[in-house]
């Protein structure tokens, strides 16, 4: 499933509650994402203090905002953005987790939408943001090429992840949601990064 340099990781959100980033730290993660945002105006309520603990026990950290495809890509990046802040030099590309459609906002394709929030995202954080999706969603819904945005692939109970279309593989890899990482309550979402060294 892996090799001895990949990095392992986790991501959260305030279903995790109060994460004791030390002991997290201290189990061998290197890298987490946090959940920001959801939609146009939802803002997760434990993202500062994971943002926080993060940095402080010296862990390579991350945001996401969740997708939600029948709202305005330009208020979800917004809330996003306000959200977050801004980015240190060492923090992690910010990421737009898509998996789930509910319609296309407006007259324009979820692809176009999707575009329209990244372009917004990069020129706010000066990053190019990551895309977090699961092959049969993106196939399925959006099939088109993304393929300048590092690749954030789901897929559970397989040796190697399906790439979905526009990649040629993957950057981060969330290969199960029933982990278990000391300083997290109940399961919590496990990933790996493509490396030794984070570079993106």
């Amino acid at each position: 499933m892996t090799n001895s340099n990949q990095l392992q990781g986790i991501d959260v959100s305030h279903y995790q509650g109060t994460v004791d980033w030390v002991k997290v730290k201290a189990a061998g993660i290197a890298f987490a994402y946090a959940k920001a945002t959801d939609g146009n105006t939802y803002t997760d309520p434990q993202f500062h203090t994971n943002w926080q603990g993060m940095q402080a026990a010296g862990i390579l950290r991350g945001a996401y905002h969740f997708y939600e495809t029948n709202d305005d890509p330009i208020i979800q990046a917004n809330n996003f953005i306000n959200t977050v802040g801004s980015l240190a030099a060492n923090d992690l590309p910010p990421v737009v987790d898509i998996e789930i459609f509910k319609g296309a906002y407006g007259n324009n394709s979820v692809a176009t939408n999707l575009q329209t929030w990244l372009n917004a995202v990069e020129q706010a954080l000066g990053r190019t943001p990551m895309i977090y999706t699961g092959p049969s969603f993106w196939n399925q819904t959006i099939n088109a090429d993304f393929s300048k945005y590092p690749l954030w692939v789901a897929e559970y109970g397989v040796s190697t992840p399906k790439i979905p279309q526009g990649w040629a593989t993957w950057n981060f890899w969330q290969y199960t949601q029933n982990g278990t990482v000391d300083g997290v309550t109940g399961n919590v979402d496990l990933d790996y990064y493509a490396g030794g060294k984070i570079t993106l």
